[in-house]
């Protein structure tokens, strides 16, 4: 059985160096570890050219 070692979409470190959460976007799985996480939360333009679409993606909205 083969298996595919997953990859952060922002640092490109694999799932034997961390854990990687694992997330369905336009119908493709990408892969983002927790440190990179609040970046596709609160910044994910920062993500554009790693991550199709990040351009166009609006930060969460906080009302605390």
């Amino acid at each position: 059985m083969s298996q595919t070692r997953s990859t952060c979409v922002a640092c490109s470190r694999t799932s034997d160096e961390l854990p990687i959460v694992r997330i369905e976007y336009q119908g493709a799985v990408i892969g983002i570890c927790p440190q990179h996480l609040p970046i596709l939360i609160h910044d994910p333009t920062s993500l554009a050219g790693r991550l199709a679409g990040a351009e166009s993606m609006k930060a969460a909205d906080h009302h605390d």
